[in-house]
């Protein structure tokens, strides 16, 4: 029985301590407020003007973005005599190449 009053007396302290911790925590919470963890607090609160003018600019961005994709170029056509030219070139490309392994 001496030996249960002596753990039940550890056991008090032990809990005096944590409760002690407990309370130095708190004191530091209650220190630090609703600061959040990037050091800013809770989020700003616009008015409804504020808002619409936000939402009337966005939407302006948006239509600017929309009107200037839609004037897109013209697809530009290659004229018969320069797609003859540009297949002689190539044919001319391809037996300089055949006569060097030729000679080779």
């Amino acid at each position: 029985m001496r030996n249960l009053s002596g753990v039940v007396r550890n056991l008090k302290g032990e809990l005096a301590k944590a409760q002690k911790e407990v309370q130095q925590f708190t004191a530091a919470l209650a220190a630090l407020g609703s600061v959040s963890s990037n050091g800013s607090e809770g989020h700003r609160i616009l008015s409804a003007a504020a808002r619409r003018k936000i939402s009337l600019a966005q939407k302006a961005r948006w239509a600017k973005q929309r009107s200037t994709v839609q004037t897109a170029r013209p697809k530009r056509t290659i004229s018969a005599a320069a797609r003859r030219r540009m297949a002689a070139a190539q044919r001319a490309r391809w037996a300089k190449v055949k006569d060097q392994k030729k000679a080779a």
